[in-house]
């Protein structure tokens, strides 16, 4: 079993450690494994409770779980040492055979574990900048609560300084009028009186103070939000970008005013209908083009440049959406797509079709799908803005890359749409 031609090697079920097969073989939180005395022993005689391969150190002492695939694996292996030369001059074949199904069962953990272990880090990751998000937002809507009291308490005391003014001038005036009442009629009294006498009856303390003060801070808390959307996005988008695929149209399904460039990356609209052979996969109602590759699991990511369009329709599709007279218009035809139609008009494609109102007008479009998921987004990619996106689908056929330059109905819209290269280092 130790010779070069066997898959599999004494070494690989050897403890670190003791550098024998593993007895109870145990996995401990970094991924690494060891006989469960051989761990034992080295934490009791080390100050730090550490991994003695990788240095991993942990707050407290954890508790090894059994590897059984490990464990079962090394059982097996000390048997056939045991049998070592009966069953390999026996069945050399076979034996070759299970040792290599046992290896790529073993590799398969190891991906399986590996895959776990950048999960979680992406999990602890993604948490602690939430918190760091919702604790500056949290801050933010606290100190524009505070100066919105402030500036409220403020004018307040500014009202009742001037009300104290007021109320304290009209008293000396009235405690003169009552001492000369008494001495002088009416019209000796106005003539005696230092002039000129105020007049009092356009003279108030007003109550409305505070009229858009809330307005102001909420809106000055919108821009702090929108920054931090911005942030978030523009993250989500380096992230998503790991899933970029290479779309390329399939010309067997255009319509036939539809041009499709020889590197099946464009698509635009002409006027006159092309004479070319008709066939299922063609659309006939939409002015549309599907990508050539489909997919049927995972998560996909393209963009599309729409610069100079004032009319597209992009999206994904199913496979089994009508191409042959009626169009779908919405999900439930088999199509999640994003429309703009004239100067910052932009709609989703549904049953009513759901208005948007975008602050920017977007130049190139990011399309994400999560199959497994039933999620479809959209995104600004210049902008780096989230635009929407579609969730609950349930998605049980290939998916297509949906493509719609429209006509010339808006206005000029010769312009094609571009798939293009997803920059990963932006």
């Amino acid at each position: 079993m130790s010779t070069s031609s066997n898959v599999l090697s004494e070494e690989q079920f050897l403890c670190p450690i003791c550098l024998d097969v593993f007895t109870e073989p145990v996995s401990i939180p970094c991924g690494h494994n060891f006989c469960k005395a051989c761990i034992r022993e080295y934490w009791n005689s080390t100050v730090l409770c550490q991994c003695p391969l990788c240095k991993d150190t942990f707050n407290r002492r954890p508790e090894p779980k059994t590897n059984t695939t490990l464990r079962d694996v090394g059982d097996h292996f000390k048997k056939m040492k045991v049998t070592d030369g009966e069953e390999s001059s026996s069945k050399p074949g076979e034996v070759a055979q299970v040792q290599q199904m046992i290896q790529e069962r073993l590799q398969k953990v190891k991906e399986i574990k590996y895959s776990v272990e950048l999960s979680k880090r992406d999990a602890e990751r993604e948490i602690a900048g939430s918190v760091e998000v919702f604790t500056a937002l949290v801050r933010s809507i606290e100190r524009s609560q505070g100066e919105v009291i402030e500036e409220v308490e403020e004018k307040q005391k500014a009202a009742e300084r001037q009300a104290d003014g007021l109320t304290e001038e009209l008293e000396q005036e009235i405690t003169e009028l009552l001492r000369r009442g008494t001495e002088l009629d009416h019209v000796h009294l106005l003539q005696r009186f230092p002039s000129p006498i105020k007049d009092w009856s356009e003279i108030s303390v007003h109550r409305d103070l505070h009229v858009g003060t809330v307005r102001r801070a909420l809106s000055r808390l919108e821009d702090t939000f929108q920054k931090e959307m911005e942030k978030s996005c523009d993250a989500e988008l380096k992230m998503i970008r790991q899933w970029s695929v290479d779309v390329t149209l399939d010309p067997d399904t255009a319509h036939p005013k539809l041009i499709v460039s020889e590197n099946r990356k464009q698509v635009s609209f002409q006027g006159t209908r092309r004479n070319i052979p008709d066939n299922p996969k063609r659309f006939s109602t939409h002015l549309a083009v599907l990508g050539k590759e489909g997919f049927s699991s995972g998560r996909f990511y393209f963009e599309v440049q729409v610069r100079g369009k004032i009319e597209w329709v992009l999206g994904v599709a199913r496979e089994s959406i009508i191409r042959k007279g009626q169009k779908a218009v919405s999900p439930d035809g088999g199509l999640w797509a994003l429309k703009m139609k004239g100067e910052n008009k932009y709609e989703i494609k549904d049953t009513p079709p759901i208005p948007l109102f975008l602050s920017q007008k977007p130049q190139k479009l990011g399309v994400f799908v999560d199959y497994e998921e039933g999620q479809i987004s959209f995104y600004d990619v210049e902008n780096r803005s989230h635009i929407y996106y579609f969730t609950g689908c349930i998605f049980t056929e290939k998916l297509y890359a949906f493509f719609n330059p429209c006509d010339n109905s808006e206005g000029p819209n010769s312009a094609p749409l571009v798939i293009s290269p997803v920059n990963h280092t932006d």
